[in-house]
């Protein structure tokens, strides 16, 4: 059995916390423990205030850290945040992994629970998929790494991300981008919000198309959203939510080793021949009303969202689906005599059907004869507690417990081959204790071990026939201790946890011609360091005003199995151990910047269970500039990749892999994205 020894903090490569990342000209806007102000407006500081009442690693990106740039998929978003690994596949879908959540999907994302204004994006088996995704629509995004999400009721390995929106009451009343750039990249978006007596609204609309850097990568979405919020009295709000989004993007596979490396622009030719797509039209509404009284604030939401799909890959996808449900969740704040007690308790109810139904996949995308047909349906029921006893001012103790009630119902309606009907249900009990000590003003020690689980989405199978395989829910202990903090110009974030998980479920690629097969492993370990960094450092003697920052995030990830019968103690596939993100920037009082940054990860890491396939390092470089003028005007540029490197972005796990394995995606090469924005 490994064990995580941990260096000094002198010998730890830092990164950035998130929530003290700033504007590339917006330097007012930066981060103090001591006042909570990550910008200018009320709302990203509240969240702020929020989440630093966790006791483990989380973290707020506002939008200054990704607005004024070329973002384009959640990677741009996500980048500084220690411990969070985006792998983009192909146009805005990635897998994103956190502490190892997910690690060997190669289509969707399990693992995080992601939500949209605090509603799940999630379908309601768990599985997540990014292309309804707008990465420039957000006001500020919150993380919630592995059980830290508790407070939204989240229990996932890799925790949670909640993406919030703009409101009436901290939106320009017209804010228009057009971005631009390699592959045929062409976004534009634009937005509106206001407040009117009692009502604020905010409204956005974003349409892009891009080629694709790969053959047969090319695709184009529109997305929007718009909210209405009414103060009904003085404690009393609601807001409606609708958000709209149809994708269509072609899919251009995985392939081997060589292929990836030596003609990374190629396409997998059975994916051509196939027209492999996946075309997504979804519509999600929602409200959301917060009560308030006194010390308590409770608030109460429905929410609904049907998606239809077509997706011809190996075989031709056609289905549907709606979920479902609704959360109530109410925070008190108040003293106990002489001692602050604060307590979250809350519950969800998640529930759709997925209508399915698989055809051959003829050449050029054309529905064949009928192969299954199914409607599937799950249920997911949790109760969750959290309670913060401060003994002392600045000294609290925490303790939590989830509970988790999941059903999963499959009707098989072609039965020429059998039937796959049945029922599975599973009840799970998720403990959490922990620790946070603010030591003075702007400087945080924390201390948790939690519980999570997992249960598997309808993909794995889990209603089988006699003799099939009886998946279990993936079950883990989480370590964890960190602290946060700011010294003068230093901000820091440093997290060092150990997740003990058994059964943890992995989707290994078996051949071109079949999804993944999802298996639980034995006892496997994930445990590494999230660190972080940033600084800011006056260049006084050149121009009064001008400084030099720098943001950087570290993560180190140390998996493997634990005495598997069949892989011993084996590394576990499809992350590097070592990951690095840090850019320097020389910011001009007048608004200019400029500065390298660079994306690195050294050392070999493995694409199979077995160990036999490695995946080489790689480091990218990266430049950009850009010009803020009095908050309104905004023009950036940002060259990618720019020595043109040959690497694999994404891999598509195996159990065991050769030479002539097609499991990898290849990284995009040299790029150049820019554009401008105009706030009015």
């Amino acid at each position: 059995m490994k064990i995580l020894l941990a260096a000094s903090a002198a010998s730890i490569c830092f990164a950035t916390p998130a929530f003290a990342r700033t504007s590339d000209s917006d330097d007012e806007n930066s981060v103090r423990f001591s006042d909570i102000v990550v910008t200018a407006t009320p709302d990203t500081a509240q969240a702020t205030a929020a989440i630093r009442r966790t006791p483990g690693a989380v973290a707020v990106v506002p939008d200054t850290a990704f607005k004024n740039t070329p973002v384009q998929t959640i990677k741009d978003i996500l980048a500084y945040v220690p411990g969070v690994i985006t792998q983009p596949r192909m146009g805005d879908d990635a897998r994103v992994s956190i502490r190892g959540s997910g690690l060997s999907r190669a289509y969707g994302n399990r693992g995080v629970t992601m939500y949209i204004d605090g509603i799940p994006l999630n379908a309601s088996d768990g599985l997540l998929d990014l292309f309804e995704v707008d990465p420039s629509a957000y006001r500020y995004v919150e993380v919630f790494k592995g059980a830290n999400a508790l407070r939204y009721g989240s229990n996932a390995l890799g925790g949670a991300i909640n993406l919030v929106t703009p409101t009436g009451s901290d939106a320009s009343p017209l804010d228009a981008r057009i971005d631009v750039g390699s592959f045929g990249y062409v976004k534009g978006q634009a937005s509106t919000g206001g407040v009117s007596g009692a009502l604020d609204y905010f409204a956005t609309i974003s349409a892009q198309r891009i080629d694709g850097y790969r053959d047969h990568s090319g695709g184009d979405a529109i997305r929007g959203n718009i909210n209405v919020g009414y103060q009904i009295s003085p404690g009393v709000q609601t807001r409606f939510y609708v958000y709209g989004a149809t994708t269509n993007q072609h899919i251009p596979g995985e392939v081997n080793k060589d292929q990836a490396i030596n003609a990374p622009r190629s396409a997998n030719p059975i994916w051509i021949i196939q027209d492999q797509q996946r075309n997504v039209d979804s519509i999600r509404i929602a409200n959301k009303t917060t009560l308030h009284f006194g010390k308590t604030t409770v608030d109460l939401s429905v929410f609904y969202n049907h998606r239809d799909v077509d997706h011809p890959i190996f075989q031709y996808y056609d289905f549907n689906s709606n979920d479902y449900g609704g959360f109530v969740r109410a925070v008190d704040d108040r003293s106990l005599g002489s001692i602050r007690n604060r307590l979250i308790i809350g519950a969800n109810i998640q529930a759709g059907t997925n209508d399915t139904d698989y055809f051959v996949n003829l050449p050029g995308a054309v529905k064949g004869a009928p192969t299954a047909s199914m409607m599937d349906r799950s249920k997911n029921v949790s109760a969750y507690a959290e309670d913060s006893l401060y003994l002392r001012p600045n000294l609290a103790i925490i303790a939590g417990i989830q509970f988790l009630h999941a059903s999963r119902h499959r009707r098989d309606r072609f039965l020429s081959n059998g039937d796959q009907s049945g029922k599975k249900s599973y009840d799970l009990w998720s403990p959490r204790f922990g620790v946070l000590w603010d030591v003075d003003a702007e400087w945080q020690v924390f201390a948790n071990v939690s519980r999570s689980a997992e249960v598997p989405s309808y993909d794995a199978n889990i209603i089988t026939p006699a003799g099939g395989v009886d998946l279990r829910a993936q079950r883990a202990t989480t370590y964890e201790i960190g602290t946060r903090g700011r010294r003068g110009a230093i901000g820091w974030d440093l997290s060092l946890y150990r997740s003990v998980i058994r059964g943890e479920l992995q989707c290994l690629t078996t051949g071109p011609f079949s999804a993944c097969s999802i298996i639980n492993a034995g006892q496997t370990v994930h445990q590494g360091i999230e660190a972080g960094l940033d600084a800011a450092i006056p260049l006084s003697a050149l121009v009064s005003g001008d400084k030099l920052t720098i943001t950087a995030a570290y993560t180190y990830s140390d998996f493997f199995f634990d005495g598997d019968p069949i892989y011993g103690d084996n590394e576990l596939p499809g992350v590097p151990r070592h990951y690095l993100r840090a850019e320097l920037l020389y910011k001009h009082p007048s608004g200019f910047y400029a500065g390298p940054n660079v994306e690195w990860a050294p050392g070999h890491y493995y694409a199979d269970n077995a160990n036999t396939l490695t995946v080489d390092p790689y480091t990218l470089l990266n430049l950009k500039a850009g010009l803020d003028v009095d908050g309104r005007w905004s023009a950036y540029v940002e060259g990618r990749n720019l020595t043109n490197k040959h690497y694999i972005s994404a891999v598509a796990t195996a159990g065991v892999a050769n030479a002539a394995s097609e499991l990898f995606n290849p990284g995009i090469g040299r790029a150049v994205f820019g554009g401008v924005r105009f706030r009015w």
